[in-house]
């Protein structure tokens, strides 16, 4: 559903992502690891469309469709979503007015604001004097209303206590479909089968692993991708190792 080949981005005059080759697959929820200023949030940016990520080679297919220059409010409408790590204020649109642009369909948008526990914010200018945490989940509510099918999050732990990570957690596990499937449960594997929701998640912490079912993993160091493994071994070998790990994993590509 979301294949990127060998893209490279410049923002600027200067080349911040390079041989990017990426496969997401229906149902599929790939982890981006990598330290701070890898490029991780570029890439995200670069699928979302934002224009000052000019794509100088390669091509980003999305549903069997070209759209590696199509604009942002296109990739949204064909069914790209992002959860941003810093969202805008926006004074004087209320956070239900946007909840409503977002959604594709009829949603109630109390049922929906109540699961991320933000009906009390549906009046509120967006994101004005939110807290972290209450950032984050009303993020996850503009997601819930659009329900797309390739969704993006940018390090949806950060900023988040210990209170809220749980629900974060369990709503994007919701979002992507992967809330109470076990491998034991043959009724529940035919559910599996059938799923199509992908996600690309950046996370620093692995928090989010504790929550969401993720298919695979991946390293982003200085603008190359690297190191395609089990989240879980991934994220146990940078504890262990660092990130110069990934950079001898790159020079033996090389």
């Amino acid at each position: 559903m979301l294949v990127i080949e060998d893209l490279k981005v410049k923002l600027g005059d200067k080349t911040i992502l390079e041989h990017i080759d990426l496969e997401i697959k229906p149902g599929e929820t790939h982890i981006l690891f990598g330290p701070n200023g890898s490029g991780k949030t570029s890439l995200l940016m670069t699928i979302m469309g934002y224009p000052q990520y000019q794509v100088v080679e390669g091509r980003i297919m999305f549903k069997g469709k070209d759209i590696t220059h199509m604009p942002i409010n296109e990739r949204a409408q064909l069914g790209i979503g992002m959860s941003y790590q810093r969202p805008p204020t926006i004074n004087g649109l209320k956070l239900k007015q946007i909840v409503n642009l977002c959604a594709k369909k009829d949603v109630s948008v109390d049922e929906l604001a109540g699961r991320v526990n933000m009906k009390d914010f549906l009046e509120r200018d967006l994101n004005a004097g939110f807290s972290g945490g209450e950032i984050k989940r009303s993020e996850l509510l503009q997601l819930m209303a659009q329900d797309p099918d390739l969704m993006l999050f940018d390090e949806p732990e950060s900023g988040v206590d210990l209170e809220n990570i749980a629900l974060v957690g369990e709503t994007i596990a919701f979002l992507l479909k992967k809330d109470g499937i076990t491998p034991s449960d043959k009724s529940k594997m035919e559910i599996k089968r059938e799923r199509t929701k992908m996600g690309l998640i950046i996370t620093h912490t692995g928090y989010i692993l504790d929550y969401v079912d993720a298919d695979k993993g991946q390293v982003l160091y200085n603008g190359r991708l690297s190191c395609v493994s089990n989240p879980r071994e991934i994220l146990r070998c940078v504890a262990e190792s660092g990130y110069e790990e990934c950079v001898r994993c790159i020079a033996k590509m090389n």
